[in-house]
């Protein structure tokens, strides 16, 4: 009976504190459910659509057949894949819009620090619980000592204590049933535990003895003092923050931070536009999903140490694996990537074999992809993307688990920071197990994506090439006139491309003049042709004479026929290349003319 009443006319600012606390906690738990009561919604769709984000996948299926046919129709077309203008007054209006909002949001975190500041705001909620824990151990501390002090006959007289201490008188109504004392955590229960050591005191008092007023008086303020010293306290607690925000009030504020990403600012001119652009379009002009990526690239350069990176020397081993070589017919440097020099054992085991190994070639590749990127043209209106070209001819194929492990943390990385970067991905001789791995991941990739790939069998590798890079660019090995060292003929040198009939017998006629020395190289695709050289005199009596004696030439013979004639009077060379197969072949070719001198 004496808890009970006790609770029921405690004073008003304990229960209200026992409430706060109350609704507090429903309001976590009707929290903590939210993220995971999404989760049971697409377990229903499941069976209709693959396992990856619904929305999405739905939209690229109904699409796939579409974008199968634009990529046949660009390999038979030799249509380029069209890059989106970088010039901010030709974008569409609500590109635009999104341009600068990504701005302003780029802005204010550069004013707050925001690239750099996210360790300081992860120290201070740790900080703060531990003066909160002394100030109430030391509350306590005090209201034991406050009670002890109260006098053994400080409550007997029912009248005094009903008009000043209202708790008092109900402890005195049921003192022959004392309490049992309640957890001294709450506030309300530290004023409960004073009466009862008050109304057991008063057992031991004589039946006759008289309490004074003053003794009363006493009491009253040792139960009512713990609150009293609370409200004090608490506006103490409080100064102390508005005292510290006057002084950060008072000191400047730094000036913003300044954020680069492949040596241009991100605020700065129309260079920083184009950079920006490349995030928006990676994710769909959505400002918010722009900028979060941009953050994620700042911190992941920081932590891998890109700046160091390019200055560290990581050795040649892998020059033949990746390497840059000529450009498209649109101007884009060309990165050839390949995999088939993995077939060597020791390469592959050097590369691959640990993961400190694996992470020295992501290292590298990482480090090539930077140096390749520093040599683009930023500008509105210049190149800054690249075609990539990977060979996957002896490709160690999906068994190699190391080599797929590192291929796709490789891809990750590429995807995640540098976007936007490709215009174009040529496949070329590509095996039967390639196109079955491609045509399971392709209702995974957007549309964007896929417009950009372009796959050619062995058969077709070098005619695909052709379609977007110029024969004169393309590497011997697969197919074009380019080779290292000094030549006679360089990428300036144009090359004219002929297709020759299946059984069909194709001339190419030089013209020279007197004195003159003609220099010519030549590829037939394939080979498995006839070839001959002549040389014809203008003058009718004139004598044919004999450059190059007709031969069959194999693809395993002459990989680039390299000739020339010198002559002291006007005539023709006549180059003669014979198809007795039944398919058409590619005949390159071109030639220049030189001083004669003896």
């Amino acid at each position: 009976m004496a808890q009970e009443t006790l609770n029921s006319e405690s004073p008003p600012a304990a229960p209200a504190q026992e409430l706060s606390v109350v609704v507090e906690k429903p309001q976590v738990t009707e929290k903590e459910p939210q993220p995971s009561a999404p989760a049971p919604l697409p377990e229903p769709e499941v069976p209709e659509k693959p396992a990856v984000v619904a929305v999405e996948e739905e939209a690229v299926e109904v699409e796939k057949p579409k974008v199968e046919e634009k990529e046949e129709t660009k390999i038979t077309q030799s249509v380029s894949f069209k890059e989106e203008t970088n010039i901010a007054g030709e974008l569409p209006e609500p590109q635009k819009k999104a341009l600068d909002e990504l701005k302003q949001l780029i802005q204010e975190a550069l004013n707050n620090h925001e690239f750099t500041a996210k360790p300081e705001a992860e120290e201070k909620p740790v900080a703060e619980p531990e003066p909160k824990k002394e100030e109430e151990e030391n509350k306590e501390e005090k209201k034991e000592e406050k009670e002890e002090e109260t006098p053994a006959a400080a409550i007997s007289e029912e009248p005094k204590i009903v008009t000043d201490a209202p708790a008092a008188v109900e402890v005195k109504e049921e003192e022959n049933t004392p309490p049992p004392p309640p957890p001294a955590e709450a506030p309300a229960a530290q004023v409960v535990v004073v009466e009862t050591e008050v109304a057991e005191k008063a057992k031991a008092v004589d039946d006759d003895g008289a309490k004074t007023v003053e003794a009363i008086e006493e009491s009253v303020v040792a139960v009512a003092a713990p609150p009293a010293e609370k409200e004090k306290e608490e506006p103490s607690a409080e100064v102390a923050p508005q005292s510290e925000e006057t002084k950060e009030a008072q000191v400047p504020s730094p000036p913003p931070e300044e954020v680069s990403i492949w040596g241009i600012p991100l605020l700065a001119d129309e260079k920083s536009d184009v950079i920006l652009l490349k995030f928006l379009r990676a994710r769909d002009f959505k400002v918010k999903d722009a900028f979060a990526m941009i953050k994620n690239t700042v911190s992941w350069r920081k932590e891998f140490g890109i700046e160091t990176l390019l200055d560290e020397d990581l050795g040649n081993e892998l020059e033949k694996v990746v390497f840059m070589q000529g450009f498209d017919k649109e101007g884009h440097p060309v990165c050839y990537n390949v995999y088939g020099e993995f077939q060597n054992k020791e390469l592959y085991q050097n590369t691959f074999a640990d993961e400190e190994k694996r992470s020295k070639f992501l290292r590298w590749r990482i480090q090539f992809l930077e140096k390749s990127i520093r040599k683009l043209d930023f500008n509105p209106t210049g190149i800054n993307t690249m075609v990539q070209v990977n060979d996957l001819k002896n490709s160690p194929g999906p068994g190699k688990k190391e080599l797929r492990q590192a291929t796709n943390q490789a891809l990750n990385l590429l995807q995640d920071n540098y976007p936007e970067f490709v215009a174009k991905q040529v496949f070329i001789n590509v095996p039967w197990w390639y196109l079955a791995f491609n045509r399971m991941i392709s209702p995974f990739l957007t549309q964007r994506t896929k417009s950009k790939f372009v796959f050619a069998s062995p058969a077709k590798s070098a005619e695909t090439l052709f379609k977007y890079i110029a024969p004169e660019q393309v590497p011997v090995q697969y197919g074009g006139l380019s080779r290292e060292g000094e030549q006679e003929f360089s990428v300036a040198d144009a090359v004219t491309e002929v297709t020759i009939k299946p059984a069909a017998k194709h001339s190419v006629e030089f013209p020279i003049t007197e004195n003159c020395n003609l220099v010519w190289e030549l590829r037939v695709v394939g080979w498995e042709v006839n070839y001959g050289a002549e040389f014809v005199p203008t003058a009718e009596d004139g004598y044919t004479v004999i450059v190059s004696k007709t031969r069959k030439v194999s693809s395993a013979d002459e990989t680039v026929i390299s000739d020339s004639f010198k002559t002291g009077e006007p005539g023709k060379v006549v180059l003669t290349i014979d198809n007795q197969t039944s398919k058409k072949k590619k005949l390159l070719y071109r030639s220049k003319t030189k001083p004669y001198s003896d």
